[in-house]
């Protein structure tokens, strides 16, 4: 079941986060990042990423956007 869905423009850039209660999860930004089915990816190149919990998820998250360049908030 899908616990949360919500999506933004930051800088011209589409965020979107998903939460399933089966912790699955996606987070998007733009086509630069995406976090999703226990991978990373970054551009095109795809890595394998462990979940560990929601905390980590978000730090990870968004140390990779602001390693794009990017920032949210």
């Amino acid at each position: 079941m899908l616990l949360l869905h919500e999506k933004a423009l930051f800088r011209g850039e589409v965020l979107e986060v998903e939460l399933h209660d089966d912790l699955s999860y996606r987070l998007r930004y733009g086509t630069l990042l995406e976090y999703s089915k226990g991978r990373r990816i970054v551009g095109k190149k795809a890595l394998p990423y462990a979940f560990r919990s929601v905390e980590q998820l978000r730090y990870d998250f968004e140390r990779d956007v602001a390693a794009l360049g990017g920032r949210l908030g």
